[in-house]
């Protein structure tokens, strides 16, 4: 059984990722079959380019239903920008892709009035009931958000355009929209803990 695994969606920077968690001393797996992804202890959903796309690559590994049962179980999940967009309904960029369905929410575009993407770093706010997320600065690579925190979930936030979802967790679900890979020492942390958090269920 792998401690880490990484789902290759097809539009990730795997290489960072891989990096960010060998700095921790976690030597990921990418994954290769599915059995790897139903026996994982921890799970990594990344993501940069299209939700689409993305969508496309998981149903090509044959994905998407053991993603669903993994989330819906409440297994240790990290799921990073797009990665992220992909636990929604559905998103504007890609009309017709279901996606996830666990986050009741359609991801949108951020409105014309803002420069989209917005490429750099953002405030996060982290909400109550966060335990792994905190405050600090995060480092965004996106056109689309989920605009509101869905039932039952702790989020942190922050504001490009309007306020939106920086990040939500649950029990050992962790989505985010920025990249902790990428965000530094404070994304390291963030890394670290949900790793320390989701110890126990591993």
């Amino acid at each position: 059984m792998s401690a880490l695994t990484v789902v290759p969606t097809g539009t990730a920077n795997i290489a960072s990722v891989l990096a960010a968690f060998r700095r921790l001393g976690i030597e990921p797996t990418v994954a290769r079959h599915l059995s790897t992804v139903e026996e994982s202890d921890r799970v990594v959903v990344p993501g940069v380019g299209s939700f689409g796309a993305a969508m496309s690559e998981l149903d090509r590994l044959g994905m998407r239903e053991t993603l669903r049962q993994r989330l819906d179980m409440g297994r240790p999940t990290l799921a990073i920008c797009v990665g992220m967009q992909l636990l929604a309904t559905a998103s504007e960029e890609s009309s017709g892709v279901e996606g996830l369905g666990h986050i009741p929410r359609t991801v949108t575009r951020f409105p014309d009035t803002v420069k989209v993407p917005q490429l750099g770093w953002n405030q996060v706010v982290a909400g109550p009931g966060c335990t792994i997320l905190e405050d600090g600065w995060a480092y965004f690579a996106h056109s689309y958000r989920i605009e509101t925190v869905p039932d039952g979930w702790s989020a942190a936030a922050t504001d490009h355009g309007g306020r939106f979802v920086a990040a939500l967790e649950r029990g050992d679900v962790l989505a985010c929209q920025f990249h902790p890979e990428l965000s530094g020492a404070w994304g390291g942390t963030i890394l670290s803990r949900w790793l320390q958090n989701t110890a126990r269920a591993a």
